[in-house]
């Protein structure tokens, strides 16, 4: 089984809409998901939780975490989202960079295009990884 960190900043909000995709549309007897940030939040930004309840996908529970190196040591990809020289290098581990806007602040019509951005991002990566259901 193969898990894929997003990491961002807070883990507020684009790593959270990941790895929520992520778990939505893999197959989970292949590959899983987690966020972590490198700086966490204390709740997933309102904004965020709003659109992706627009669509099914509820993170009212979900809790920022922090991004350790031990955390990292355990997935075979880390999907970073803006934290930069902050996140750990992990020999070993593949690295991929997803420049996106932070949605923090914003209004619903930003937040919503970041959102389709990432889902179309996951569904990338899951249909090149062979993980979609």
């Amino acid at each position: 089984m193969d898990t894929v960190l997003f990491a961002c900043v807070h883990n507020a909000g684009r790593s959270q809409m990941a790895a929520a995709f992520f778990r939505d549309l893999a197959d989970p007897q292949r590959a899983t998901a987690i966020s972590a940030g490198t700086q966490p939040a204390s709740h997933v930004h309102p904004e965020v939780v709003a659109v992706m309840k627009e669509i099914g996908i509820d993170l009212e529970d979900a809790r920022p975490q922090r991004l350790t190196a031990a955390l990292a040591e355990g997935a075979s990809v880390l999907i970073t989202m803006g934290c930069g020289d902050a996140c750990p290098y992990v020999p070993g581990l593949e690295l991929q960079d997803w420049p996106l806007p932070d949605p923090k602040g914003q209004g619903l019509e930003a937040v919503r295009h970041i959102r389709d951005d990432i889902r179309g991002r996951v569904l990338e990566l899951l249909n090149v990884r062979g993980w979609k259901r």
